[in-house]
């Protein structure tokens, strides 16, 4: 297939001043004193997007992902490489970007529609679609000055998927709007998906990629870091993302726990798992003093914070009576459900009221999933496929 975007040996430089210059005449006179630093935002960055292909771009904040958007739409330029794109190219690079405060909506959507290459005949034509999607039938003439934040998001982005260009360019537009929105922009881009049209998409919230993008890069200090599928390249990102930084630890200690052990089917301690292995989390206990009718637990969550799975002792009908001294409690799941990516356990001993807690260790002891199911989400349900005609 031919290449709707090819980015050759880009890097972009840009220069930070250190003197601020507040006048005319200071800029004038200081013009060849002024001290500047070179900030490389992008360094030789090549990649290939065949047409129909949607390739997501994702990375920490200051990685530049979004000066790489930009220096595809020609808003900015390479200070070196080089960038072509065969086809029309339809952009959303930042929230509200284009529209006036002082105009109402309604005018906005025809200014900003101009902007993108739209004549007033097609316009009119799709003005109904383009507030219908938007959801803002009741506001669209209202001056923009007076909208919230998902008002010119929702906007926007209407008006930007409606010129049905070549190239589309998203950059972190789904991170505003409700769920319900959101959903309905997924959807859209399905749909510009089965039209064969090339996107490109920049986005904080990884796991998405995997929903909509064939290709992802991840940028790390304007380099391309990792290249692949989404899968590959989403997993790798959580591992360098993770924080070496230990989670919370808090309790009265009268139970302490002296360790934690992550095991597989053969008892030998690993980080790495696969879905349907056995797991085993041994807790080795030790008691300052007797304490009666102890609760111990764990849970597995996963990089953002939901809880995959989680038990414990109280859950499972055992009353343990009076513990004293140093002992353990295993937990065993025979047959892990989780698919691919970075998960957490934590470990707590608590009373069986809950309103005591003696040892907690949150988010302590990582591990990772490996699998070769392609299904989407967080855990592995096995289904069955029937089809009958009728």
């Amino acid at each position: 297939m031919a290449n709707a975007i090819e980015i050759n040996d880009v890097s972009k430089m840009f220069k930070l001043y250190h003197e601020n210059v507040q006048s005319l005449k200071e800029k004038v006179l200081f013009f060849r004193k002024r001290g500047f630093e070179e900030f490389w935002a992008l360094k030789d960055v090549s990649v290939e997007v065949e047409e129909g292909e949607t390739l997501g771009v994702i990375g920490a904040n200051g990685s530049g992902k979004s000066t790489l958007l930009k220096c595809m739409t020609r808003i900015l330029y390479p200070t070196k490489g080089t960038i072509v794109t065969n086809g029309t190219i339809a952009a959303l690079l930042e929230l509200g970007a284009g529209f006036q405060p002082d105009l109402t909506g309604r005018e906005n959507v025809y200014l900003n529609a101009s902007i993108l290459g739209f004549s007033r005949r097609e316009v009119d034509r799709r003005f109904d679609e383009i507030v219908a999607f938007a959801e803002m039938e009741r506001f669209i003439d209202n001056y923009v000055r007076n909208y919230s934040s998902g008002m010119y998001i929702r906007l926007g982005f209407a008006v930007a998927i409606s010129v049905d260009p070549d190239i589309l360019i998203i950059d972190e537009v789904l991170a505003v709007g409700d769920e319900a929105f959101q959903r309905k922009c997924i959807e859209r881009i399905e749909e510009i998906q089965q039209a064969g049209k090339t996107i490109v998409f920049v986005t904080h919230n990884v796991d998405i990629t995997k929903e909509i993008c064939t290709k992802v890069i991840m940028l790390d200090q304007g380099e391309v870091v990792k290249e692949g599928s989404p899968k590959e390249v989403v997993n790798y990102y959580h591992m360098a993302m993770e924080t070496e930084e230990p989670g919370t630890e808090f309790g009265n200690r009268k139970i302490v726990v002296k360790g934690v052990a992550l095991l597989d089917q053969d008892d030998k301690a690993v980080m790495d798992f696969y879905t349907g292995q056995t797991m085993k989390v041994r807790v080795l206990y030790e008691c300052s003093e007797p304490v009666d009718d102890p609760v111990f637990g764990f849970s597995i969550d996963d990089y953002r914070g939901f809880t995959a799975y989680g038990t414990n002792t109280k859950l499972k009908g055992m009353n343990l009576g009076t513990l004293s001294g140093e002992g353990v409690v295993e937990f065993e799941m025979n047959s892990l459900p989780m698919l691919d990516g970075r998960y957490l356990v934590s470990v707590a001993i608590h009373s069986r009221d809950e309103k005591t807690v003696y040892h907690w260790l949150d988010k302590r002891f990582p591990f990772d999933m490996h699998s070769d199911i392609d299904d989407a989400g967080l855990l592995y349900i096995p289904t069955e496929v029937t089809v009958t005609p009728l």
